[in-house]
């Protein structure tokens, strides 16, 4: 929301500032796989803190950088510092809420991680209406209106400040359930008799040993890579499919509005389909992801253009299943691990978000290049690509296939059976 005004304070191409957000989603990986263990171990209470100091600087950082006119600062800051905040915030509840929700771990996660997909829903409008009220020559409702540096700076320094005192009270409530804990009424028996969701327990390390997780890795990948397809392009593209003799038939301010609705469907995918996953298996539903997804988007290739509603239709339900298959994945860990160090493994499988944030914009700029210039192309132009994301898909779906339960050899010994089975009835949580 804030690109447009970045590109005139540093006098940048549009190029080196979409790097910053390009290396907070790599850092954002790299330190979910780096730091899940250490979130294992300490817990969420301590990771919840490290990630807000983290998220906070990295926007104090970024206000330096801006007021000094210094890039690079603002790499430092809002790219490096804030993606090792998102990545060790983005797994610090999932653990906690999966030993709080046994019987419903998909719709646990999936709560949690529509709330990261829904955060641009708020964060989005209400940075537009704080530049205005510190820059009242900046226009919100005018996508191509220009905020000035001081009005940045105080943007950034506003953010930091209240997202970290936000973040705190999370830090200060979040609670581990005791060992053994179940919710009352919850018959353990149920799960343990579903051929796809062990007993035991797998360690982080041995994790990564075996073929599963990275079978899982490519799932998610593909996943990933064909929804960043939609949602690198979406505000030109729908332009582009209607575009008659040069001109649009889809106005800018459409256009924009499309883009909030992909994030209202990516946000309710992440709750529906994951919810979903409860009741019907995580195998079958990344089945549906993938391989509904590849009819989506063949579809959209060949017919997108015939009519606004169709294509808008199209496009919405393949970025539902992009939002489910993130609010799913933590689950299918749990399913195929257990909950031993299902966060520390969902940081290391995170990884694949990061080689989808650059594949994908790749393979979709990389065609569009080749076709010609932005504000002239057709829905002939993005059908190379399109067709791309359905061998994508092609490859994640015959993987999610191949997923197996993981052999006894990479088993921890020395720990008893997972909890879910125990059998126990201890109530009440505790500080982390």
């Amino acid at each position: 929301m804030y690109k447009t005004s970045l590109i005139s304070h540093f006098g940048a191409s549009q190029t080196a500032i979409g790097v910053i957000f390009s290396i907070a989603i790599v850092m954002l990986g790299l330190s979910a796989a780096v730091g899940g263990t250490w979130v294992e171990r300490n817990g969420p209470r301590k990771a919840m803190f490290v990630s807000a100091c983290f998220w906070a600087t990295g926007f104090l950082v970024g206000a330096l950088g801006i007021a000094t006119k210094q890039l690079w600062l603002v790499y430092l800051g809002y790219g490096v510092i804030g993606g090792i905040g998102l990545g060790i915030g983005y797994i610090s509840p999932v653990s906690t809420l999966i030993k709080w929700f046994p019987d419903r771990p998909g719709l646990a996660t999936g709560m949690a991680i529509m709330g990261f997909g829904g955060g641009a829903l708020v964060a989005s409008p209400l940075s537009r209406q704080l530049l205005s009220f510190y820059d009242p020559d900046y226009d919100p409702g005018n996508a191509a209106s220009v905020a000035s540096g001081g009005a940045l700076v105080s943007l950034f320094l506003t953010l930091g400040v209240a997202y970290f005192l936000i973040m705190m009270f999370g830090v200060f409530n979040v609670r581990v359930p005791r060992e053994g804990w179940k919710p009352e009424g919850w018959d353990p028996s149920t799960v343990a008799a579903k051929p796809m969701v062990t007993t035991a327990s797998v360690s982080a390390a041995n994790a990564i040993k075996t073929p599963t997780f990275w079978l899982l890795w490519v799932v998610l990948f593909c996943n990933v890579t064909a929804g960043i397809g939609i949602l690198e392009q979406a505000s030109p593209m729908i332009q582009d499919f209607f575009r008659e003799n040069g001109t649009s038939t889809v106005a800018v301010a459409a256009a924009g509005g499309f883009v909030g609705l992909l994030s209202l469907f990516n946000m309710g995918g992440r709750f529906i389909w994951s919810s979903t996953s409860d009741l019907i298996g995580r195998k079958p539903i990344y089945m549906l992801y993938l391989g509904l997804g590849m009819v989506l988007y063949a579809t959209l290739a060949a017919f997108g253009n015939l009519h606004t509603a169709l294509f808008v239709l199209l496009a919405g339900v393949i970025l539902s299943f992009y939002g489910g298959g993130f609010a799913t994945v933590p689950a299918y860990l749990r399913d195929i691990f257990g909950t031993f160090q299902v966060g520390a493994i969902h940081g290391r499988l995170l990884t694949a978000w990061s080689a989808a944030g650059v594949a994908g914009p790749l393979i979709i700029n990389g065609f569009l290049d080749a076709q010609g210039k932005p504000g002239t192309l057709t829905a002939d132009a993005y059908r190379p690509a399109l067709f791309t994301m359905v061998g994508v898909l092609a490859i994640g779906f015959i993987a999610n296939l191949l997923v197996r339960p993981v052999p006894e050899k990479y088993h921890e010994p020395s720990r008893p059976a997972d909890p879910v089975l125990a059998g126990t009835d201890a109530h009440g949580g505790k500080d982390v």
